[in-house]
């Protein structure tokens, strides 16, 4: 219907115009009177094709129209298909079929000399990843960590969490894929950037009262709960440039008596140097990172307690306020009893 509108008043303007310069002064003075001027000629012109043209689709039928979208669809006659011939059609399918191959084969030539300047093992530009973050096991809810010691069902998710995590740090896997290593210095590897690197030993049993080896609840059966703290891994990084980053928790917010006493595992509370540098999930397969156990022995019970625990050595940062990760987490201990 909209093709055959601008159509119909074609045809009619042009009968208009000719039926127009064959009659006389007289006759078009019936009709219509002379306007003033060129603009108000114009004007009513165009009004009176407008009209005459709705006059004319008026007349026309639904099989008109019908029958005139078939003929276009298809024209049995000059064999066009919405108004073009098969070779037309061809034409153009075969020009954007070359000129999408084009397109494609230009972009996978951008993309192959890409990955030729990119190393999968080591990432170009590193200067925005250190230093690292913190993250804590268990996460389940958010940073809030909240549970009734009277009501197993409350904290069982989160020692079930802890020990679907510590699966990878059982004595026997440790064992089994990685090596002992002398402690106190960096385990640095040399050799070819792709070869397969060795990886220090991280046991459970490390993690002595927070090992659940010999307490399987973690100490949440008993409302001293253990939480696992461990730094992100960054390729390359050495963390505390020769000097063990340490760990230690306080409360963020409020009165400071509400957490008495934190014990930390292993040791007092440190990263080894011997578990640094990473050097990628391809080529340090068996890595598994350090963590340092938080075994919160005594803090203030059917309350809301705000901790905070920060990375603490040479070339970590903790105190920049848009990024709460940094060198630092924050969460809610709420121990019901």
């Amino acid at each position: 219907m909209i093709l055959i509108v601008p159509l119909l008043c074609v045809l009619h303007k042009a009968m208009e115009m000719n039926a127009t310069s064959g009659g006389t002064e007289g006759q078009r003075d019936i009709y219509h009177q002379k306007p003033e001027n060129k603009d108000e000629e114009g004007a009513q012109h165009s009004e009176d094709e407008q009209e005459k043209c709705k006059e004319k689709m008026g007349k026309k039928t639904l099989a008109d129209v019908i029958q005139e979208m078939k003929t276009f669809l298809w024209n049995s006659e000059k064999r066009e298909c919405m108004g073009r011939t098969a070779q037309s059609w061809g034409l153009i399918l075969l020009f954007y079929l070359i000129l999408y191959m084009f397109l494609a084969g230009m972009f996978s030539f951008c993309m192959y000399g890409l990955l030729l300047t990119l190393s999968p093992y080591t990432p170009t530009y590193r200067d925005r990843v250190s230093p690292p973050g913190v993250m804590i096991r268990p996460y389940l809810h958010g940073f809030t960590i909240a549970f009734n010691v009277s009501e197993p069902s409350t904290w069982t998710p989160y020692v079930n969490s802890m020990h679907h995590f510590l699966q990878a740090y059982d004595d026997n896997v440790q064992e089994e894929k990685n090596i002992e290593c002398p402690a106190g210095q960096y385990f640095v590897q040399d050799g070819a950037e792709s070869e397969e690197k060795k990886a220090c030993q991280f046991k459970r049993s490390q993690l002595q009262n927070c090992s659940g080896i010999e307490d399987p609840t973690f100490g949440y059966s008993t409302g001293q709960p253990c939480i696992l703290l461990k730094m992100n891994r960054i390729i390359g990084y050495r963390a505390g440039y020769g000097t063990p980053v340490s760990v230690n928790c306080a409360i963020q917010k409020g009165n400071e008596s509400a957490l008495k006493s934190v014990d930390f595992y292993p040791g007092n509370g440190t990263f080894d140097l011997m578990y640094y540098p990473y050097y990628g999930k391809l080529t340090h397969v068996n890595y598994t990172s350090p963590l340092v156990a938080l075994h919160f022995t005594d803090v203030k019970k059917n309350d809301f307690v705000p901790i905070q625990c920060r990375l603490n050595g040479e070339g970590i940062v903790n105190d920049v306020t848009n990024d709460r990760f940094l060198g630092r987490i924050t969460f809610t201990l709420s121990i019901g009893m």
